[in-house]
Parts: C-alpha cells; structure tokens; sequence
C-alpha cells in the first residue's frame, strides 16, 4: 500500500519537471515521503512485538457458610498463568484487551450441599520464557518449558466456624509478565553488521534484510538443521549502538533476551561501522570492544557466556588484510586499549573460544561456523554436567560425613534383674 502511494506521489511530482525550483522541491519531497513510507511499512509489519505486559488478577471470592447447620462455602477458584508453546503476548493482548482475569466464585453452602465446590480456577495463557513479577518488581516465579503454571492469585475461603460462616474475598494482584526469549545462542552486533543476512544463511528463517541501519526491529528466532536432526535455536536480536545501555538506539530494549541464551555469537563488519555522517567510524575491532562495554554495563554476568566471533563481509575488498590485522589485536587487545576513552574501556576483554571469518552473502566459512557453534554448545553442556556430578558427589560426601558423626545413643541396655532367694 505504501509503495503504491509513493508511486502515484511521485508520478504528480514530476510533471512540474518543467520548473528547476519545483523539481529541486519534488525531489527532496519525495526522499521524504519514500523514508517515511518504508519506516510505517516496517514498523506495522514487525514494529509490533511485545515483550511485557501489566494485567489484574483476582481470585474468586468464597461462597457462603450454612450456619444452621453447619455447612461451609466453597473455595473461590484460583488465577493461574500457563506456559505455552505457540502463545505469544501480542495474541494475549489481542485476545483480552481489557487484560482483567477474574476467577470463579465458590458456590454457597445450601442443605443438599452443605460443602459448597470450588469456584472455577482461571488460565492466562503465555509464551514459553516468561518472568512473572508483581507490581514491586519482586519474581513470582518462571515459565521455562510448554505447561509450567505459577499461582498469581489465590481464591478466598468459603465461610465456615472460624469466619462465623462468611466468606473472604479473594487475592487481588497485579501482575507484569516479561518475555524473555529461550535460545541456544544469541546474535550481538552493531546495525547493519549482516546478523539477519547471516540468520537467514544457518537457518529456515525469513527475517527482514536491506541495506541499511536497524533493519531488525524485533527479536528473530531461527533454528540450525543438522544432519543427525540436531537443532540449535538462535536468536537475531536489533543492533546495538554506542550507548545502548542508557536506552539508545532499539538494541536496549532487547538486552535481556540474551540473558536466557547459552552463548553468545558476535557479528561484525569487517569494514567497521558508522551509524551516521554525524558518529564518529569505528574499525571491526573497536566495535568489539564498545560491544563488549555495552554488555558490561547491562549486565556483568553476560561476559562469562562463551563466545565466538563471527567476522562478517569478506567478501568485500581488502578483507583479507583487514582481517589480519584485526587478529593481532585480538591476540593482545590490553595493547591497543589506551586508544579508547576511558569510559568506553570495558574491566575484561571478551575471550573468543573461535573466531570465523565468512560471508552471509557468498556463504564462505557458513558451515565452518555452523560446526564450531555446535561443538561449543557440546563443550559447555559437557562442562555444565561435569560440575553437577561433582556437586552431587560432594552432597553425597557431606551426607555420610554427617551421619557417621553423629553420637552414639544414651540408651544404656541393662540385664534383666533376677532375684535370688
């Protein structure tokens, strides 16, 4: 629709091509309209993912007691949220506007059913990731895999002896449900780097791809197929700019979702970057290090993920030298910090189990990096079930120390009296 208008716009424009002034005019006009256009086709088409949501939860209240003889009401139905595989938020919001989930009241206690059944319990269904939290920001609990369930809020009591046969009201809540996405490894990299190209080239997903900054407004999932049916999943997150951490750029946003993610996949242009004719260029190595210190200040915790390093464009000219050079400062980064400011300086430098060199558009070093992507998952998995073996044999060990060093029962046995006459 939007390329239809700009077509019809610009056909009106030129016939004043007569006139210098104008035509000058209709030009500028028209890179206007054309930027505009494609900045509300791309955020109708992808700039609609949501990642949290604020709903009110209320469980049912109790039904009434029966004093006279004795009967009670019953429970009024519980609030529960549910996790489920092809849910996502934007369906929830679409679903339920008004985002208000009340669960059932428990029936009244009457003399053909002097125990009153439970009110009827209440599912938010959720995609499969979400943190729940309550209106202080303290965690109710996770939703990690298709049908985890977390108690958001309680129905009330039905009446009875003790609440002299009336009912109470049940929990109100509101709640905030945060998306964080579950993926194997996770795309970081500055606009423009070929993360979505690159996504495309290892899997089965169709994210948006063009020649320009910020072409990926939200988070793409896409999953590698191995010959042996192995899947690893991977995230393509938005780019990140200098000073994502302090809410610039759209990159910030989208910082948690790495969190949940198992390693981490740097992506840069091999050229260098330059966000704008304004913003100062950086080289492939510099982009590393500003990468780096916009982890660092999200979160510490992301640099202890393993990482590779995926050097992107080589197909381009004088790659080859550029590449080079950027593998001797990786070898000694310390060496070539004191060119940076202070602040963009991050406490420790990211140790790159592989680096790759390839290209998304030719498909050089694609299947080198599929393989070296999977053998670090296999590492790290074998690590993490190392040193839960070693924690279960330490328990073990605690264990029998514990009940052998217990002391010995005072019970003293004494023989049978016997008396003699």
């Amino acid at each position: 629709m939007a390329s239809h208008c700009f077509f019809l716009f610009v056909c009106f424009l030129r016939s004043f091509s007569g006139n210098k002034e104008l035509e000058r005019s209709s030009r500028l006009v028209s890179n206007m309209v054309y930027t505009y256009s494609l900045f509300f086709f791309f955020f109708f088409k992808y700039g609609n993912f949501i990642d949290n949501l604020r709903l009110f939860t209320k469980g049912g209240s109790g039904g009434m007691g029966y004093p006279r003889l004795g009967g009670e009401g019953g429970k009024g139905g519980d609030v529960w949220v549910v996790a489920h595989n092809k849910m996502t938020l934007k369906q929830l919001k679409d679903k339920y506007p008004q985002k208000r989930f009340v669960a059932g009241e428990g029936a009244n206690s009457r003399v053909s059913a002097l125990k009153g059944s439970k009110g009827k319990d209440c599912e938010i269904p959720v995609p499969v990731g979400i943190s729940v939290t309550d209106e202080n920001g303290k965690i109710i609990g996770e939703l990690n895999k298709e049908k985890d369930r977390i108690l958001v809020a309680e129905g009330g009591i039905g009446g009875k002896l003790l609440t002299n046969f009336l009912p109470l009201k049940g929990q109100r809540r509101v709640i905030h449900l945060d998306l964080k996405l579950i993926a194997d490894v996770g795309l970081v990299g500055f606009p423009n780097a070929g993360k979505s190209s690159l996504l495309s080239k290892i899997s089965h997903a169709k994210p948006a791809i063009a020649d320009y900054a910020f072409t990926t407004l939200k988070p793409e999932l896409g999953k590698i197929m191995y010959n042996d049916f192995k899947q690893i999943s991977v995230a393509d997150l938005p780019g990140l700019i200098e000073g994502a951490h302090m809410n610039k750029g759209m990159g910030h946003k989208f910082l948690k979702h790495i969190e949940r993610t198992k390693q981490l996949l740097f992506v840069v242009d091999i050229s260098g970057f330059q966000l704008s004719s304004q913003t100062r260029y950086r080289t492939a190595f510099e982009t590393i290090i500003l990468l780096t210190k916009e982890l660092e200040l999200y979160k510490e915790e992301l640099q202890t993920k393993p990482a590779l390093l995926a050097v992107n464009k080589m197909d381009l000219p004088d790659a080859q030298d550029k590449f080079q050079v950027l593998m001797n400062q990786l070898q000694s980064p310390k060496d070539f910090l004191h060119l940076f400011e202070k602040n963009m300086i991050p406490e420790r430098t990211v140790e790159f189990q592989h680096i790759i060199p390839i290209s998304a558009v030719t498909g050089e070093g694609i299947d080198e990096l599929k393989t070296f992507i999977r053998k670090s998952l296999d590492e790290h998995a074998n690590q993490e079930n190392d040193a839960c073996h070693k924690k279960q044999l330490l328990n073990l060990r605690i264990s029998n120390t514990i009940s052998y060093s217990e002391p010995p029962s005072n019970t003293a046995v004494t023989s049978p009296r016997m008396d003699i006459t």
